[in-house]
């Protein structure tokens, strides 16, 4: 794992391409296009992991924005690289920039049919706190918050 490297879409568009692909591979019931992508990464930091020259997963912190100083910590992990601590270091990653930001609290958000993302945000101690579902949907996203 030492080779991992987690990098900001920040100004690369190569990113922001890996970026998406991740995320519509895991969330296929949202796909976004890359104006969408880029809209993102103005209001949210939007990181990619790659393992030597292979993309392994990517990051999202949405900053705090209000008075209890909330912020949403995603990290999502390619399948094939699964179960190897990836997620975990993309996860740490994204904590420390949450609290960089000022975050007195974590949240994150996982879609239902992923099931290996759920057990991994129960194991770090997220408790769900709602479930809802997008417009048009029939799978719900669960938002969770760290307890």
């Amino acid at each position: 794992m030492s080779d991992l490297r987690i990098e900001s879409v920040a100004g690369d568009e190569a990113a922001l391409w890996d970026w998406r692909h991740v995320h519509n591979l895991i969330i296929p019931t949202d796909p976004l296009t890359l104006d969408d992508v880029r809209e993102r990464a103005g209001r949210h930091r939007l990181d990619v992991a790659y393992l030597g020259g292979e993309l392994v997963g990517c990051m999202t912190v949405r900053p705090p924005d209000d008075e209890a100083a909330v912020a949403t910590v995603i990290a999502r992990v390619l399948p094939g690289y699964r179960g190897r601590g990836f997620g975990t270091r993309l996860y740490a990653h994204g904590l420390a920039q949450a609290r960089e930001l000022g975050a007195a609290r974590i949240q994150t958000v996982v879609l239902e049919s992923n099931s290996e993302g759920l057990r991994f945000a129960l194991a770090r101690g997220f408790v769900e706190v709602e479930r809802y579902l997008l417009p048009g949907d029939t799978v719900p996203f669960i938002d969770l918050e760290l307890g």
